[in-house]
C-alpha cells in the first residue's frame, strides 16, 4: 500500500511539473547592450493564441533597442496544454 502511494505521488509531481527551453536564435557583431526586450505569447493546447505578439521586433520595442545582439526564445510547456513563447532581444 505505501509503494502505491509513492508512485501515485510520484506520477502526480511528473503530471503537474512544466519544462522550460531557452536556445540562442541569433547574434549579431553588435557589442552586447545593457537593455533586453521580452516579447511573450500562451497558447493553450498548442495552437490557440489569441493574437499575441511574440517576435522579435515587438521585444526589440519592448526594450527601446535599435541595436540588437542577440536573440534567444524560451519555451515553456505544461504538458503541452499550455505553451508560452517568450523572445527575450539584448542591445542598445
Amino acid at each position: 500500500m505505501k509503494k502505491a502511494k509513492i508512485a501515485m505521488l510520484a506520477s502526480a509531481v511528473a503530471l503537474l511539473s512544466s519544462c522550460s527551453l531557452t536556445l540562442p536564435v541569433n547574434a549579431t557583431s553588435n557589442t552586447v547592450g545593457s537593455k533586453v526586450g521580452r516579447a511573450k505569447a500562451t497558447g493553450y493546447l498548442g495552437v490557440l493564441f489569441f493574437n499575441q505578439d511574440a517576435s522579435i521586433r515587438q521585444a526589440a520595442r519592448n526594450g527601446g533597442i535599435s541595436k540588437i545582439s542577440t536573440v534567444d526564445i524560451k519555451c515553456t510547456s505544461i504538458l503541452n496544454i499550455v505553451v508560452t513563447y517568450e523572445t527575450i532581444v539584448t542591445g542598445e
